[in-house]
């Protein structure tokens, strides 16, 4: 009997979860799972090496390289056989976003958004009371604000979902 695979760490919700070709709606879907696609963004889309990749994600390399690899393959076919591709499920757990005030410095974390809950721009500091703060994530900074919100968060900003 296999052992329970592990949970990949995600970093953020995807903001587009169904691909349909033009015209090939009526073929069978191809699903993709969230961990899957978190495979991909960190290796295709950041460029993270492996070794990266998967302390990113929580798994061992080969955990990774497997989930990769079943992505790419996927992918890959619903590209050559016009396929609609669905994003979803999977065996993940979504990170802890973790904020620091451009006031005071203070940094704290916060879980996951779900819907309806605080996607960020509307979270103040614990500390201090204030609205300005950045997003911190693989050591980048990405600056939250209410300035921008128009009913809903930008797409990937403070894990915000559109």
């Amino acid at each position: 009997m296999p052992r329970r695979r592990c949970c990949g760490l995600i970093d953020d919700a995807i903001v587009c979860q169904t691909f349909i070709p033009l015209g090939q709606s009526c073929l069978e879907e191809i699903i993709i799972k969230l961990e899957e696609l978190e495979a991909i963004r960190l290796k295709d889309k950041v460029g993270l090496d492996q070794v990266d990749c998967a302390a990113s994600m929580g798994v061992s390399r080969a955990t990774f390289q497997r989930i990769l690899g079943a992505a790419r393959s996927k992918i890959a076919s619903a590209l050559i056989e016009g396929r609609p591709i669905i994003i979803r499920g999977g065996h993940y757990l979504m990170k802890n976003r973790v904020f620091e005030c451009v006031g005071c410095r203070h940094v704290w974390e916060v879980e996951p958004c779900e819907t309806g809950g605080k996607h960020g721009y509307e979270i103040a500091c614990p500390e201090c009371g204030s609205m300005k703060k950045m997003k911190l994530g693989n050591g980048s900074k990405h600056t939250c604000s209410s300035r921008h919100h128009d009913g809903h968060s930008k797409p990937g900003c403070c894990g915000g979902h559109s």
